[in-house]
């Protein structure tokens, strides 16, 4: 895992989480590190247990220079479509920055410009750099987090296993059930009924 991409300009790495779903809003984090930040357990959030997601979250939050989170709800999703509303997310997590970076590292091969700030796309950028290794675990356990509490009102869809992720358990409850509000519409969501609860 790489600090950073160079010395010289304060960066911000930016993930989101959630683009894959079903279900949910999607999720995006901004985060600017100290440069000598290190620690041995962070990683691409994919590749790091819950347990040390947790921690990991706690340190980030006490140790970066500035870290912010943002959402964009389903309504949204379907009507800009959900790369958009990536885009959208991680835009909106750079605005609640404290700190004004002067460049951004992305996770992915696509972003639209912010402002003025330039940006560079990487990737697998999570698994390499720490700013946006960091910021993929602050996007995906505060969307866990979230859905964790969607769960409780709709807990047929078993969304606090598997966050609204398109796993035959949860296909299967969309059969039975139909779709809920918090489900995209504009995906092509198989197998599924007509109803909407």
């Amino acid at each position: 895992m790489q600090p950073f991409y160079q010395k010289k300009y304060i960066e911000a790495g930016c993930d989101e989480v959630g683009r894959g779903c079903y279900a949910g809003p999607v999720y995006a984090a901004a985060v600017i590190l100290p440069k000598n930040f290190h620690h041995p357990l962070l990683n691409d959030s994919k590749k790091v247990s819950a347990s040390n997601r947790e921690l990991l979250r706690t340190i980030i939050e006490q140790e970066s220079i500035a870290y912010a989170v943002a959402s964009v709800e389903v309504v949204e999703i379907d009507a800009i479509n959900i790369l958009n509303a990536s885009f959208k997310a991680m835009h909106l997590a750079i605005d609640q920055l404290p700190r004004i970076p002067s460049l951004l590292l992305i996770d992915g091969n696509k972003f639209k410009p912010y402002k003025t700030i330039n940006h560079h796309c990487i990737v697998k950028g999570d698994s390499i750099y720490a700013s946006i290794a960091a910021a993929s675990i602050l996007a995906k356990t505060y969307r866990d987090e979230y859905m964790q509490a969607l769960h409780q009102q709709f807990p047929y869809y078993y969304w606090n296993k598997n966050k609204g992720y398109g796993t035959a358990e949860h296909r299967n409850a969309i059969e039975q059930y139909g779709l809920c509000v918090h489900h995209r519409k504009s995906f092509n969501i198989q197998p599924v009924s007509s109803r909407v609860i």
